[in-house]
């Protein structure tokens, strides 16, 4: 208890300079362990993704050694399998955060969408080490995504696994408590259901109240919920996006990624089918008030994060392969400044991280179509200039992903990701 409250009571820069340290370390004897060269000048960032094989799913994990050049470190079983759907509809593969690391930097957290149940690994010197028991079961079917606040683990339940239809139930919003050691027990009536099909996307916690906010895709609602000292979750009514964000136009009503402000409570939604963004307050309970709309010049926007310091608000667009970056001086009313457009992988892009010092944004690339080989499983590496601009100096990085069933890789995160 002593270490926790000297621990808490540092300066965010001191907790970044410490995880740092940590994340040197842990990349040198990784490094060392499978024989990849040697660290080289700069603090590195260790980057996951996970294979979501349905042969098997592993946690892919690689090291930028501060100057953007990616060593591949090595692949973790992660005790599970995962999804595949072989007609790339909307919807199974629609998700975010399927893996993500607790702000200590000390465990990673990873779905195994087709077992349903969720891998819990130390974070140490030698690499992953999944703690006792892992894994842990998700309290419902197609775990997809997870959020951490404090000792409370928030899991969405998709329920959208082709491998599974024979025995759908309904998708839902759970929750567990994580033990010191990282073992997951399940908070007891904390589950909530949401409609068949809707198609849950997303745990996001938000930055400045004890709240879970969710985007049901197909049922066009955003969900939000209250978390208890008990961490049960409490549902606020659902709100769907306003209809006169759709006027003239028949697209569908489908919010997907959000993303919170560090310092406001404001929260960000991807409309993805209009390509626009929409703008929310939300209070202590999470009750939200709809603000406004932001067009994005890409198209449809599917995910996004939020510099550490509430200045650049980053759209990734999944129709042109792009990202929409946005000045927040005036957080309630964005600004876009850059359309980027990324380099071709034959793939989608997907899930985007920002590293602790604002300077790297990494998007994981996925599969999108029969067509496409697994090498459209990939990632960008970003750097993000003074300016809050990107560029993209490196290729895109290959996952090394074997075997010979189809996959689709899904999730990206790093220590300290935004």
């Amino acid at each position: 208890m002593k270490y926790q409250a000297v621990f808490a009571s540092l300066s965010r820069a001191a907790r970044l300079a410490r995880r740092r340290l940590f994340v040197l370390l842990m990349a040198l004897t990784m490094a060392a362990a499978v024989r990849t060269s040697a660290w080289s000048a700069g603090v590195p960032d260790i980057i996951w993704l996970e294979s979501n094989s349905t042969a098997g799913n592993s946690i892919l994990t690689f090291k930028n050694d501060g100057s953007g050049n990616l060593t591949f470190l090595g692949s973790t079983p992660a005790g599970g399998i995962g999804v595949f759907d072989s007609t790339f509809a909307l919807g199974p593969f629609d998700s975010d955060q399927n893996l993500i690391v607790n702000p200590e930097g000390t465990l990673l957290f990873a779905v195994n969408s087709g077992s349903n149940s969720i891998a819990v690994f130390r974070i140490t010197p030698d690499g992953l080490q999944a703690v006792d028991g892992s894994p842990f079961a998700s309290g419902g079917s197609d775990p997809v995504s997870l959020g951490l606040k404090g000792d409370i683990l928030s899991v969405v339940n998709k329920d959208q696994d082709p491998a599974q239809n024979g025995n759908l139930v309904q998708p839902n919003y759970t929750t567990f408590r994580v033990r010191p050691n990282g073992e997951l027990t399940a908070v007891e009536h904390s589950t909530v259901s949401v409609a068949y099909g809707s198609s849950p996307s997303q745990a996001l916690v938000a930055s400045r109240a004890s709240v879970v906010f969710g985007a049901d895709f197909l049922g066009g609602l955003l969900q939000s919920f209250r978390i208890d000292e008990e961490g049960r979750l409490h549902q606020n009514p659902p709100q769907a996006l306003p209809d006169s964000v759709f006027a003239g136009q028949t697209a569908g009503h489908l919010p997907l990624a959000m993303r919170t402000h560090p310092n406001r409570r404001i929260l960000y939604v991807d409309i993805t089918p209009i390509s626009e963004v929409a703008v929310y307050r939300y209070d202590e309970r999470g009750r939200l008030s709809f603000v406004r709309t932001v067009s994005d010049s890409g198209k449809a926007p599917c995910w996004a994060v939020v510099n550490h310091t509430g200045t650049r608000l980053y759209a990734t667009n999944t129709g042109d392969n792009s990202i929409a970056v946005y000045d927040l001086t005036d957080p309630l009313d964005p600004v876009e400044i850059q359309h980027f457009v990324m380099a071709d992988t034959a793939g989608a892009a997907f899930s985007t991280v920002i590293d602790d010092s604002d300077q790297w944004i990494y998007v994981s690339s996925e599969q999108a179509s029969s067509a496409a080989t697994t090498a459209a499983n990939a990632f960008h590496t970003l750097k993000v200039n003074s300016d809050g601009t990107l560029t993209e100096p490196f290729s895109p990085t290959v996952l090394p992903i074997g075997g010979t069933v189809p996959v689709r890789a899904q999730g990206i995160t790093l220590l300290g990701a935004n």
